[in-house]
């Protein structure tokens, strides 16, 4: 950090220190590298996992870009930018956090030759900034246009996905998951996005990942309140969403109630019973036979005594309904949040044809399934054996159904294993050439900072990266516009041929997002601090 010192006078009036903002910049460029290096060896299939340890001692472990910079403590701005950098590009594309950072960091490196040259930070912000935009013009031009009607196309970009993460082996059960559960919220014909919100992803420790299933309606991971006796299965269930308490009131303030007579006692536990009683009796006169109860913080949400009622009225009890729960169980089973008891009518229910609590891999949950005014969502049940793995399941299925989401949003296909970047520094250099002056010089060493991909890719898969790119690159000038590092292999080969594809949308967000932070970066020369 530099603080604003008072700059000191000079005989020409003027005071302008040259070396102050070069250091700056030099600053902001080493401590962005440093955050691009930490990350760059988990990316790809052969990638690094990274274990984290919080501040509150939890342990996660991940090769997930965003992931492990989300729990990085970066204390440095510049750094800072690239974390950002990394949320920007998982709530854009979702898949490729990695990939962005790395490439900025080999921007700023690319950038830090060219200012060692004399060449001023503007005029590179700015040939970086053209450089990203011909650079996605010519992956477009490589790009072959996807129907969401071809679903092996769809598996495969999911694979190549879950291919990079600690779960790869069971890509072969993620990758179908992802696709329907996309498919199943949208209609392919008209979709120009996806709402993620509308696929819910429940854990459950237990079983292995094999477990994991797509449910065709809601999965809620609490259980039916069984300890008066009530039902655990309800078949034409009508379901109601209740957001008060079925437990006495108690008083606003923190009043006492001395009570100095046996019949004043009875009295009180008389008013208790029969008021429980009437609001259980309008509950029963709705319809309803499957009471939800939001979690409060109040009170008891729910009482021994209104469960003995509930159970001897056969109406099934789930409580601890989360908040943010809410919007998804009425999306998906059509009833509506009742406030109070007097607005608990038959229009608010939802119906499902049948609501049960299963045992699933050693654990407890309720199914609701055949949903009459279902809207378009669906829950994937996943199991694993610990949390660590089971946490790490989850975001590897939430970037798959991020790539199939980049598929709706622009429906264009790449190959993957470096063949893009490879092909787009190739024709980069070449358009170089038909440039003058700094400009010329700046497209060329944008082009060859895009070569840092399939160098890593190289270097993480424990290959000779210089030998591998020199053929890639040799390769993609003879024409071979798709071939790629097959880490497997370990050589190059024609990357189609091994199901190796991503959605377009991913590379040309990476490019320009990492682009856009290497100009602010550069358009830095001061780092002040406030006291």
């Amino acid at each position: 950090m530099v603080d604003a010192a008072p700059a000191p006078k000079t005989g020409g009036g003027s005071f302008k220190d040259k070396d102050k903002p070069v250091e700056v910049r030099l600053s902001n460029i080493i401590a962005a590298k440093a955050v691009s290096d930490a990350v760059r060896t988990s990316l790809g299939p052969k990638g690094m996992d990274k274990m984290i340890k919080t501040s509150n001692g939890e342990v996660i472990i991940t090769n997930d870009g965003a992931t492990i910079l989300k729990h990085m403590a970066v204390l440095h701005p510049a750094a800072k930018m690239l974390v950002d950098l990394s949320a920007a590009q998982d709530v854009e594309a979702g898949d490729g956090t990695t990939s962005v950072v790395v490439l900025a960091g080999s921007l700023l490196g690319a950038a830090q030759k060219m200012l060692s040259k004399g060449i001023h930070p503007t005029t590179i912000a700015e040939s970086f900034q053209r450089a990203s935009h011909k650079a996605n013009e010519f992956l477009t031009e490589v790009a072959t246009k996807l129907d969401l009607a071809d679903r092996e196309s769809l598996l495969k970009s999911a694979s190549t996905s879950l291919n990079s993460k600690i779960v790869s082996q069971y890509s072969g059960l993620f990758a179908p998951i992802a696709v329907d559960a996309v498919l199943r919220v949208i209609d392919p014909a008209t979709a120009i996005n996806v709402d993620l919100k509308d696929i819910r992803i429940v854990k459950k420790v237990g079983g292995t990942i094999d477990d994991t299933e797509l449910v065709d309606g809601l999965v809620l991971a609490q259980n039916v309140v069984k300890s008066a006796g009530g039902p655990t299965r309800i078949e034409k269930a009508k379901i109601g969403l209740i957001q008060f308490q079925l437990s006495p009131p108690k008083p606003d303030m923190e009043n006492q109630i001395i009570v100095n007579d046996y019949r004043q006692m009875d009295k009180i536990l008389k008013e208790e019973r029969q008021y429980l009683l009437n609001m259980v009796k309008k509950i029963k006169k709705s319809g309803c036979n499957v009471v939800l109860i939001q979690k409060s913080i109040l009170r008891d949400a729910v009482n021994d005594l209104s469960l003995h009622f509930l159970a001897k009225l056969k109406i099934m009890v789930i409580k601890d309904i989360e908040r943010d729960e809410i919007e998804f169980i009425c999306k998906s089973t059509g009833c509506k949040p009742i406030a109070d008891i007097d607005s608990f009518t038959e229009d608010k229910l939802g119906y499902a044809d049948l609501i049960d609590e299963v045992q699933a891999s050693g654990s407890r949950v309720v199914k609701v399934t055949g949903v009459k005014h279902a809207g378009k969502t669906v829950s994937i049940l996943c199991h694993g054996a610990n949390s660590l793995v089971l946490e790490e399941a989850e975001r590897s299925l939430h970037d798959a159904l991020c790539v199939i989401r980049c598929l709706v949003k622009k429906r264009y296909l790449i190959a993957g294993g470096g063949a893009p970047e490879i092909e787009v520094s190739l024709r980069l250099q070449e358009y170089a050439k038909t440039l003058r002056g700094m400009e010329a010089h700046c497209f060329q060493a944008f082009a060859e900072a895009l070569e840092v991909i399939p160098i890593t890719l190289a270097e993480n898969a424990g290959l000779n990266p210089i030998a591998i790119v020199t053929e890639l690159r040799n390769r993609h000038a003879l024409g071979e516009t798709t071939a790629g590092i097959n880490v497997r292999k370990g050589a190059i080969t024609n990357i189609l041929d091994e199901n190796v594809i991503q959605p377009l949308l991913v590379s040309t967000s990476a490019i320009e997002l990492a682009a856009e932070t290497v100009k602010m970066l550069l358009k830095i020369d001061d780092l002040v601090q406030t006291r």
